[in-house]
């Protein structure tokens, strides 16, 4: 039953087929949707990249080739010739509806065993099911869709650079391994046993290198793995918009990314994004939502309520600001009938399970509630809830704790959770930049000030001085892209003055010995005359999962990952033979353990 193509040429794609074609004889090719039996008339939906088109076959057909209509079955491959002719019963919902191919020959290219799932638009298909079939899963129209525009982010992504002078520079897969905070995955070398290459988890060093060799302006759609684990929005392997330039400072990044999204919003999906973005520092985005990627997209701002609470008769207040710490709440509008004393105890609960030591609370409603009136005078409770803005039908959220960073990061989490099970309506497009980054973070259990970000950021020109003195106060001149509460992106402008990266590596407890063995092909560069640079990436699978709204990467990469980051189609990772690791000098130990 199976036949060769031959001769026939496919003339149009399914789903571009229109009412201007009626009359005209044409060819399509693609798999059958559905086929449709109704004794004299026999209807097949034919399925392509582009869309469906109704093949028609009457009493007019050739028996033949009607016969062959009669057996084929989903997911068979046809080709099929004919005229297209106005059809008698339309379909609305689909752009081909009001036409059809009365098909004169019919042939059939490759038949199909009954797939494991229906490949139709929003499955209900089992995920893991469906991903071990991934080759099948692709072809529903949906997913098609979503890799279609997919590939149209990363057109107007070259376009854009391109004519923006950028050079697309491809960096090595392999690399010495540079860790960046997360885990590299490691390549053994079989020249060189016992060495190993890294994939990168970004190309960094290679960018700025070409910054050194003068190319002013690199761009590159790069391929990216750290083996770290994973999240929803976060897979092994994932593609980074890279790019760097040089003679710049950070507004120069900033002003070309915004056009950049600009531009991608308007040619992609038709939004104008206003510009300039808003940008605020580091600090204001932690003391006003507790994150530092905020989804703008609804208030609930923190408000400190410290001051007024300072000599209440409330403890648990008291202690906090006594200790150094603060008091702080949100306010949530017009929930009070929907947040009952039940629900309160849901997000308490919450809280605390993000180390909260508890949730105190005021339910501003006709019958007023609160889970510490007795401790406040009439006086403190109004500035407490005119300070927060808490008015009737209000709910006002409030956490205490000596130290101040847990009451914000708590906050900030407690606000997402809030507006997630209240269903807080959340629509659009917010985009801001979060700028001056903290340079060092300082871990509690090891007692160390710790990079926030790569050793090569330059810290703000009037925090130098601050290196030595106070750690905490250094600032970075580092910006992340924000888009709805999801960082797209993170960059900074680079050190480039020796001594002060010399100066840097030592703070960060890197003898120059070791500086030299993990850098030194860069710090070698650096001697022969560095330009000023900066640059970010952008994640390519973050923003085209934003610009769709989709709650998952795997929605938008062909041939993801799962959870423990194998790939359920190919049975990767596997074993490989014993052959293979002799080659490469390895052996692999049934038992062993980390120190």
């Amino acid at each position: 039953m199976i036949e060769l193509l031959g001769k026939e040429r496919r003339t149009h794609y399914c789903g571009e087929l229109r009412e201007s074609d009626i009359g005209d004889s044409v060819c399509v090719m693609g798999w059958v949707q559905k086929q449709r039996d109704l004794g004299s008339l026999i209807f097949v939906d034919l399925r392509d990249r582009s869309g469906i088109i109704q093949l028609a076959f009457d009493e007019e057909s050739d028996r033949t080739v009607f016969d062959k209509a009669f057996s084929v079955r989903s997911e068979f491959v046809l080709s099929a010739e004919g005229v297209i002719r106005e059809r008698a019963s339309k379909n609305p919902n689909i752009p081909t509806g009001n036409i059809e191919l009365f098909v004169k020959k019919l042939k059939v290219l490759a038949m199909s065993e009954t797939p494991p799932f229906d490949i139709v638009e929003n499955s209900k298909a089992n995920e893991e099911l469906r991903l071990k079939h991934r080759y099948l899963d692709l072809r529903r129209p949906d997913l098609q869709k979503k890799l279609l525009f997919r590939h149209k982010v990363a057109k107007v992504t070259r376009d854009y650079f391109d004519e923006q002078g950028f050079i697309e520079i491809e960096t090595p897969i392999l690399i010495k391994s540079t860790p960046e905070g997360a885990r590299d995955y490691l390549v053994p070398s079989r020249i060189h046993k016992g060495s190993f290459y890294a994939l990168p988890q970004s190309p960094q060093l290679y960018k700025q290198l070409s910054m050194v060799a003068g190319f002013d302006r690199y761009m590159q759609i790069a391929r990216c793995f750290r083996d770290e684990d994973l999240r929803a929005d976060r897979q092994p392997e994932f593609t980074q918009i890279d790019l760097e330039m040089s003679f710049v400072d950070t507004d120069d990044v900033l002003n070309m990314v915004e056009g950049y999204i600009k531009r991608l919003f308007n040619d992609t999906l038709g939004i104008e994004v206003p510009l300039p973005m808003p940008r605020y520092t580091y600090r204001e985005v932690m003391e006003r939502f507790g994150s530092d990627k905020p989804d703008m997209r609804f208030g609930m701002e923190i408000k400190d309520l410290s001051d007024i609470v300072a000599n209440c008769g409330f403890s648990v207040f008291t202690d906090a600001v006594s200790n150094g710490g603060s008091v702080r709440g949100i306010t949530i509008k017009g929930k009070a009938d929907v947040l009952t004393r039940k629900e309160i105890d849901k997000l308490t609960d919450y809280a605390k399970g993000c180390g909260a030591k508890g949730l105190a609370w005021v339910r501003n409603s006709e019958q007023t509630a609160c889970s510490f009136a007795k401790f406040m005078t009439e006086g403190e409770m109004n500035a407490l809830l005119n300070t927060a803005d808490c008015g009737e039908g209000d709910v006002l959220l409030i956490i205490a704790d000596g130290d101040n960073g847990n009451v914000l990061s708590q906050l900030g989490q407690l606000r997402t959770e809030a507006a997630n099970r209240l269903n807080i309506e959340r629509t659009g497009f917010s985009f801001l930049w979060v700028v001056e980054m903290p340079f060092f973070e300082y871990d509690k259990e090891s007692g160390e000030w710790l990079a926030m970000h790569h050793p090569f950021t330059s810290p703000l020109d009037e925090c130098i001085p601050y290196l030595d003195a106070d750690k905490g106060k250094v600032r970075a001149k580092a910006y992340d892209l924000v888009l709805n509460g999801i960082e797209l992106s993170s960059g900074s402008i680079r050190i480039t003055n020796p001594d002060l990266q010399s100066k840097i590596f030592s703070l960060l407890g890197l003898s120059d010995e070791e500086a030299k063995t993990k850098f030194g092909y860069l710090l070698d560069a650096f001697r022969f005359g560095p330009p000023p640079h900066g640059g970010m990436g952008i994640g390519l699978d973050r923003l085209v999962m934003q610009m769709l709204g989709c709650e998952s990467l795997r929605e938008v990469v062909a041939f993801p990952k799962v959870q423990n980051a194998s790939e359920l189609m190919t049975s990767c990772p596997a074993i490989v033979p014993e052959k293979a690791l002799l080659e490469l000098g390895l052996e692999i130990k049934k038992e062993y353990k980390y120190d």
